[in-house]
């Protein structure tokens, strides 16, 4: 017990860090390959939909609007309403399954291919690729003192990104306002300062967010970077370097033989790096970084093909392939993502089909009764009655209670498209009952479709002894 513990001192090695925490911008290079032609054909489908569709009519209104001053969601033929808003918790959780199915499947995919931060910002790179040139021009230029020509390409560029953000801005909040009415208030400089903060509040954001940030919100803002890689096995598929094959590095001609030099593929060209948008070097191994966008896969082939080896040396692999063990497509935690998410489509979808397209709400009097002129005792309650769906309809009233309850009533409600109306309605009692209290339910159906109906639960109230 007496005896002192051995300890020797240990020296870590220096943590190697990020690009992305020096005080430099990250500057890529432009670059060809599948996953880029990939990407730019997912980017724009994502944005002629995002652009393109708020545009859109449908039965003389917006096809998608989400009112919030009159709590209506519209998306084409269908309106939601706030009491559908589990329909929407329930898509929102279906999204999230999504996501976790293919983070499994393919690591981070979301994030390189679909991910609105990652879109924006390779579309200003785009633009600061057209105003400030190659990599090489652009580092050039922000070396260089402050001139004319440095001036006019700084003002190009950031003048684009303020119209893409501006435009951006304008469409998302067009989506909560009706955007031809806002558009004609903006040209007529008559917008609405609630809508001109929403508009200058998301320009602004769209701007600092792809034009400044950029990675820095993948890194440090964004936290499905945190916890993503705990969902990750040895068979998902993750842009991973073969460091068996590739090294050891090194510069060479495309005559030498790589053999006699005792090197491997990799010619330590760091075009992997160049090309990366988060600035990391893929060989050090997987890294929080790393959004899964293929730039390093589509750079590293050319350099391969030219130097004529074997493509991939980077590459989307799993571990297992990377060990030379087969990559399992079907393991447990896939296959229960994919079950978990057909089972809940089928239930939204069963909530969309069986989803109520008139809403009822019962509320009584604040007298609890009332004799009327007959001598009888009456109570009054209020209807509040939602047309759910994009047409007129015709409803009729009915109530289920014992036989000496009478329901005084109009015929028929006609409410228009959307509308909601509050009717009110009596009761009476013909004869007297043994209770104070009598349930009853009122039905609203449509006249032309009974099986459109709703039910609300209410009580009868009467005296005991008169």
């Amino acid at each position: 017990m007496g005896q002192r513990i051995p300890a020797r001192q240990i020296n870590p090695k220096p943590t190697k860090k990020l690009p992305s925490s020096f005080e430099k911008t990250i500057i890529t290079r432009s670059y060809q390959g599948l996953f880029r032609n990939l990407r730019l054909y997912s980017t724009a489908l994502l944005l002629a939909l995002f652009f393109i569709t708020v545009w859109l009519n449908w039965d003389g209104r917006q096809a998608v609007l989400w009112d919030v001053a009159h709590g209506q969601f519209y998306i084409f033929g269908a309106t939601f309403w706030p009491q559908d808003l589990i329909l929407l918790s329930a898509l929102l959780i279906i999204c999230a399954f999504g996501l976790f199915f293919l983070t499994v499947l393919a690591g981070r995919i979301w994030c390189g291919y679909s991910c609105p931060q990652s879109v924006w910002t390779w579309i200003f790179l785009r633009i600061e690729h057209i105003t400030e040139g190659e990599r090489h021009q652009r580092i050039k230029l922000d070396a260089a003192p402050w001139s004319l020509v440095k001036i006019l390409r700084r003002t190009a560029k950031h003048s684009l990104w303020l119209i893409v953000s501006a435009v951006t801005a304008l469409t998302f909040v067009g989506y909560f306002t009706p955007i031809r009415a806002m558009s004609l208030d903006l040209l007529n400089f008559s917008v609405g300062g609630l809508s001109l903060f929403w508009l200058a509040l998301f320009t602004a954001a769209t701007y600092l967010n792809a034009g400044w940030l950029r990675e820095q919100v993948c890194l440090h803002m964004c936290p499905y970077s945190r916890f993503q890689s705990v969902m990750f096995d040895d068979s998902t598929l993750l842009v991973s370097y073969d460091a068996q094959r590739g090294e050891k590095r090194g510069s060479r001609k495309k005559t030498s033989d790589a053999q006699s030099l005792d090197l491997g593929d990799c010619i330590d060209c760091t075009l992997c790096v160049q090309v990366c948008p988060t600035g990391i070097d893929i060989r050090d191994g997987l890294q929080l970084a790393c959004i899964s966008c293929g730039a390093c896969v589509d750079v590293c082939n050319d350099v391969m093909t030219q130097m004529g080896y074997a493509p991939n040396l980077i590459s989307y692999t799993s571990e297992r392939a990377l060990a030379g063990q087969q990559t399992q497509w079907l393991r447990p935690r896939l296959i229960g993502y994919a079950a978990t998410l057909l089972l809940m489509f089928a239930g939204i979808y069963w909530g969309l089909e069986n989803r109520a397209l008139v809403a009822l709400d019962v509320s009584k009097d604040r007298l609890m009764f009332r004799e009327n002129n007959d001598g009888q005792i009456e109570n009054i309650y209020l209807l509040k009655i939602i047309n759910k769906t994009q047409h007129p309809q015709d409803y009729r009233i009915d109530m289920q209670a014992p036989k000496n309850l009478r329901l005084s009533a109009p015929k028929q409600v006609q409410l228009g498209a959307g509308e909601i109306a509050t009717v009110a309605i009596t009761v009476s009692q013909l004869e007297e009952a043994s209770t104070a209290l009598t349930p009853l339910i009122f039905t609203v159906s449509d006249t032309a479709n009974p099986s459109i109906f709703s039910s609300s639960a209410s009580n009868f109230t009467a005296p005991l002894a008169r």
